[in-house]
Formats: structure tokens, C-alpha cells, sequence
């Protein structure tokens, strides 16, 4: 891991204690919420979170989809004394929280700087935000790629940033987005003002790689409301795929739309959806290949109720606001535990049950691993470190991507890797350039492919992982908690383990040689965090090679692993 190197200018923490002086006691808080935007009531984790926010810190907040992530950066953002830079991925998603917060108290004044508003549009956004008539400045972070914008919203002097859907920070989320590598960098760039991230799946891996990339100070970090006893969980291991079809074809007819069915790929998203459509259902399909607008009116019929079943890859997710899901269904297995929590959280948002099936077959970790196994060429690392290294004035990224020929995921991947290994440094105006002491393009391109296998490595453990979840006998909602760090102490009622009683015949638990989320070193793997036991099983994530699940006998006879 990178070293993170606190950067905040104490000035700007200590103007927002003093500014939030008075407005921290969780009563007064409620009531702000009641009052001016209509909560009955906060959470304990919004509430400590928002608390912390008030004081000029920076927090990590991890949410199941509704919910009220933004409530956290909403309510305590209406008491600061400046303007909120809410950093969001979609329009569509931008625009329900601004409509949201307009029906709440029209006085907060969200404004949107994209590509769907005019010149004209955007300086009266900025001007508003200026003058102080606006409170809630919504942007891409694509918007914030560009040097002027910046310049422009950092003059508005921004008190707080919201980076919302934080995942798509992270390498090691399934929703990567390069421009997100770049906000670390925006953030200290706009005076660095205390940020908030907000996401509804962040595993350990991926909450310290948003924390190292963002450049988080010892942020808050509050993670809640993950169990969803109102979801139902159910996974059912398919010898073929035929038999697969059946029992989907079988769960359609007994379930009440809508719903959602994940597949793997575009190609069978169509092919699935065709077939269900001639079965009688009223499915469509939905994936990155499409053009913008197709996509967006296939989105607009489902949220409609007008397409009942949702036939999607990954690429359906993210800013849907439609509370009434009744059930996801997959005829994969996702990527990794992250994936699943996010997409089965698409069901159920009004808390009225609903169902999550999962329907797998062992060939689907293979595609899986398939589609996880693209490493780095070497080659094509060394050829953009060689640009940056030789370049008499530091570059751009569209400069890099004209000279190397490579797109901008590709480019920000690699640029990203050789930031990690000191080859890459950001300048003003978000340029690149080689620093003083960077090592030769030749040693950067080994060091950067390195990283990259490392991080392949850990993201085949998660699929391992993912699997194991989906084969466990053993209570499903404890096995996917623990994944992400958190420790269900009771079996948690509604997974079909659970419902039929086979969670009673598993072996009782035994004696935990280390505490579940302590630190542990093993000498080929090194250090790791203890995430859960399972009868004489346990499982360990550790920094290089992912999630290791171990035997508890041989660990303590052989004396595999040793305190930190």
C-alpha cells in the first residue's frame, strides 16, 4: 500500500469546528433533519457520521442503495458555511438528488455543471454558488478532468466534498472509472476541503483504496445497515445450463414483477431476453453496447413499470431510484462478493420483502477468471513511461493518449501504476510529469506490472470468495458480513440456508486462535486480517495474494500464523 500523507490545511478544519460550534449535538441534528428535510428520525451511523463531517473531518461512509447515503453529506452541507461539491457518475442520478433536495427546501439551491447545460447555464451556476443562492454544486468527474472548471469551482471557495458511488474509485470495484483516479488530486487542487465518501459496497480492500486515493485523513469510517432482513437470499448450484433456464423460467412464474436478471455477457443479456420474451415475459435487454440513448430508454421503461424484467449486465446499476424491485436474479456468478451486494441491494428499497436468487454453475468462476486475467503488457507501460520520462514540459493525459495511441481507461490504468511506483507525478493543471528521483521507464514498467499482478491475484481470491458464498451451507448473510468485515452474531433469518435448517448441522466453531478482525502474519503471504470462522475453517484476507481460507487445526499444529 501506498504511504497516505495527510495534506489538509489545518485552517480549513479549524474554520469548520469553529462554524459547526453549536450545531453537533445529535439532537439539533434530528431536528434540522425533521424539520428542513423531512426525516422522522436518523440512524446511528448517519448521525455520528454527520457529526464528524460538522467538524471538519473526513469520513467513509458504507450504506446498503436507500439507504440515506445522502442525507450524510446533505443535512450537515445545508450548516456549513459554504458551498457542497457532490461528485456523481450519472446525470440521471444527479438529477433525482437535486429534485430531492429541491421538494425538501427549496432555499438549499442545487446547481449542475455538465454537459447538459449551456455556457450560459453553467455561469449562473457558478455565479449562484458565489453569491451564495446555491448550496449543492452536482458534477461528473469527468467535468473535473477540465483545468478551467476546476479553477472556476475552486473560486467559489467549497467547503465540503461529497464524492458519492466511491467505489468507482477503486481498481478493485467493478464500476472503475478513470477520471475517479484523478479526484485525490482535484480535492487538494480546490483548497482541500473535508471530504465524505459514500458507497453501498466497499470491502477492506477497496475502502483503503479509496481512502489511499482519495488521500483520506484518518477519516471516520461508518459502515451500517448492511444486513437486509426484508431480503430474502437463495443460491442454487445448476449442473447445465439448461437446467439453469428451467429453474429461472420456474422462479419468473411465481414471482411478481419487476425485477432484474443479471447475465455475464452482452451477447447472452439479448439472447435471454429474447427467449423470455417468447415465454410470455415482457423482458428487455440492457448493456455498455448500446448507444447512450438507447440505453437511457430502456432504463426510462423499466423505471416506468412499462418493462417489467430487466435482462443487464453489470452496466445496469448505479442511479437506479425505483423502489418497488421486487426481485434480482442471477444467471451468473458476479465477479466478486462486492458485486452481488451491490446488485441484489437493487431489490427491496421500499422494505417490503423481496428475493435474491442465484443461479451458478462451477463453469462460471473459470469465465469469471477469464475476464478478470487481463494483465498489463509490459511493453505498452514502458512505451507511456518513456513519453512522460523524455517530455521537456509535463504532459496531458489527451497528450498521452495522442502519442502512445492508447483510450482513456488504459491510459489512466497505467498512469495510475506508475503514480503508485514513483514514475508519475501530477503537476498543475492536473499535467503528468517524472519527478526528480523517478526510476528509469524500464524499472517503472517492471514495477508497474508487478502491482498490476498482485492486484489480479487478490481479485481472483475474490471470486474464490464469491463462489465460496454461493456453495456455503452455513448461513449466507453471516459468510457475506464477513466478507466485508462486519460480524453477524446471529444467523441472520432469511437465506434459504436458514429457512431449512442446515445451518443447525454445521460443526461447531472451533476455538478461534485469533480474534475475527485482528492482524496476522503469515511467512509466504504476510500480513493479513482475520475475517471469520467456520466450524474448523477460517478465513483470512490477507494485502498481497486476496482471501485465503484455512484450516484452524493445521493453522494452530503447524503454527502457520503469527500475531502482529
Amino acid at each position: 500500500m501506498r504511504q497516505r500523507v495527510p495534506c489538509r490545511a489545518m485552517t480549513v478544519a479549524d474554520s469548520l469546528r469553529r462554524a459547526a460550534r453549536g450545531l453537533m449535538a445529535p439532537r439539533q441534528l434530528r431536528k434540522v433533519a425533521r424539520d428542513r428535510f423531512g426525516y422522522p428520525d436518523l440512524r446511528p451511523g448517519q448521525l455520528e457520521a454527520m457529526r464528524a463531517v460538522l467538524s471538519g473531518r473526513d469520513a467513509f461512509v458504507v450504506m446498503p442503495t436507500g439507504g440515506g447515503k445522502s442525507a450524510v453529506y446533505q443535512i450537515p452541507g445545508a450548516l456549513l458555511p459554504g458551498p457542497v461539491i457532490v461528485v456523481s457518475p450519472l446525470l440521471a442520478l444527479q438529477q433525482d438528488q437535486m429534485a430531492g433536495l429541491t421538494e425538501r427546501d427549496p432555499s438549499l439551491g442545487p446547481v449542475r455543471i455538465s454537459s447538459a447545460e449551456s455556457a450560459t447555464e453553467r455561469r449562473e451556476a457558478l455565479e449562484a454558488l458565489r453569491e451564495g443562492t446555491a448550496k449543492f454544486l452536482f458534477v461528473t468527474p469527468e467535468q473535473l478532468a477540465d483545468p478551467e472548471r476546476l479553477k472556476e469551482i475552486k473560486a467559489t471557495k467549497p467547503v465540503l466534498v461529497a464524492v458519492d458511488e466511491a467505489h468507482c474509485i477503486s481498481a478493485w470495484g467493478h464500476d472503475f472509472r478513470p477520471d475517479y483516479l484523478q479526484l485525490g488530486r482535484v480535492v487538494r487542487e480546490l483548497g482541500r476541503p473535508p471530504v465524505v465518501a459514500l458507497t453501498a459496497t466497499a470491502s477492506p480492500p477497496v475502502r483503503e483504496d479509496i481512502i489511499d486515493r482519495l488521500g483520506l485523513t484518518d477519516p471516520y469510517l461508518s459502515v451500517f445497515g448492511l444486513d437486509r432482513p426484508e431480503l430474502f437470499l437463495e443460491a442454487v448450484q445448476c449442473t447445465t445450463d439448461e437446467q439453469r433456464w428451467q429453474r429461472l423460467l420456474m422462479r419468473l412464474k411465481e414471482s411478481t414483477p419487476p425485477g432484474i436478471v443479471y447475465a455475464a455477457t452482452r451477447r447472452s443479456t439479448e439472447e435471454l431476453a429474447e427467449r423470455l420474451t417468447k415465454e410470455g415475459f415482457g423482458a428487455i435487454a440492457y448493456h455498455g453496447g448500446m448507444s447512450a440513448g438507447e440505453r437511457e430508454r430502456r432504463h426510462e421503461a423499466f423505471l416506468a413499470d412499462e418493462a417489467p424484467i430487466m435482462v443487464a449486465t453489470t452496466a445496469f446499476g448505479m442511479g437506479i431510484d425505483k423502489p418497488n424491485i421486487r426481485w434480482v436474479n442471477h444467471v451468473t456468478l458476479p465477479d466478486s462478493p462486492d458485486s452481488y451486494l451491490q446488485e441484489i441491494g437493487r431489490a427491496g428499497r421500499d422494505g417490503e420483502p423481496a428475493q435474491a436468487l442465484l443461479l451458478f454453475r462451477t463453469e462460471d468462476t473459470g469465465l469469471r477468471k477469464f475476464f478478470s486475467g487481463g494483465g498489463l503488457d509490459e511493453e505498452e507501460v514502458l512505451k507511456l513511461a518513456t513519453v512522460v520520462s523524455l517530455a521537456p514540459h509535463p504532459v496531458s493525459a489527451a497528450q498521452l493518449r495522442t502519442e502512445t495511441g492508447f483510450g482513456p481507461r488504459k491510459t489512466a490504468q497505467m498512469v495510475s501504476l506508475l503514480e503508485q511506483v514513483g514514475a508519475v507525478v501530477h503537476r498543475s493543471g492536473g499535467k503528468l510529469a517524472a519527478p526528480r528521483y523517478a526510476p528509469s521507464p524500464e524499472e517503472a514498467a517492471r514495477e508497474a506490472c508487478a502491482q498490476a499482478e498482485r492486484f489480479q491475484t487478490v481479485q481472483r481470491s475474490r471470486i474464490d470468495m464469491m463462489r465460496y458464498l454461493a456453495e456455503t451451507t452455513n448461513c449466507r448473510g453471516q459468510a457475506l458480513l464477513a466478507y466485508f468485515g462486519e460480524h453477524l452474531e446471529h444467523r441472520c433469518g432469511h437465506c434459504d440456508n436458514c429457512a431449512d435448517g442446515s445451518v443447525e448441522a454445521i460443526a461447531p466453531t472451533s476455538a478461534e486462535p485469533y480474534p475475527v478482525h485482528s492482524t496476522v502474519r503469515h511467512a509466504e503471504w504476510g500480513d493479513g486480517m482475520v475475517l471469520q470462522y467456520e466450524g474448523e475453517r477460517m478465513t483470512v484476507l490477507f494485502d498481497d495474494v486476496g482471501y485465503k481460507t484455512l484450516s484452524v487445526p493445521v493453522v494452530v499444529e503447524q503454527g502457520l500464523l503469527s500475531d502482529v
